[in-house]
């Protein structure tokens, strides 16, 4: 038997779920089940509507650069959280970014596509 969403669903969803949560926060370190462990220096949450690609077999990517200009400080950021608001509001997902260290006051660039979700398919 089949385990795992079909891709239909699974596009929707991904979809959906970048859509809800497009705030994106940087981390130096896995965030943890609630999304706050290893936050950056770097309090800032930067807007990804409208900067993912539409969700295909299973996956979505992000499609434009996400940008941070003049970092709070030198660190290594290796992971992310999405949020539903630019500050508070609700934790939605994390994932792994990577990236070369960063020195206080660089500009952070993530390229398109380095951002991505998955979900499992049937098999």
């Amino acid at each position: 038997m089949a385990e795992g969403l079909g891709p239909t669903p699974a596009n929707s969803f991904l979809d959906d779920l970048v859509a809800a949560y497009p705030w994106i926060k940087p981390h130096v370190g896995a965030p943890g089940p609630a999304g706050t462990a290893n936050a950056a220096a770097e309090t800032t949450r930067k807007d990804s509507t409208g900067k993912w690609a539409a969700a295909s077999a299973g996956s979505v990517a992000s499609n434009a650069v996400i940008e941070w200009t003049s970092v709070a400080a030198s660190e290594d950021w290796t992971h992310f959280t999405a949020w539903s608001a630019s500050s508070g509001g609700t934790f939605g997902y994390s994932g792994s970014v990577v990236a070369n260290p960063l020195v206080s006051g660089d500009t952070m660039r993530l390229a398109a596509g380095s951002l991505t979700v998955s979900v499992p398919l049937a098999s």
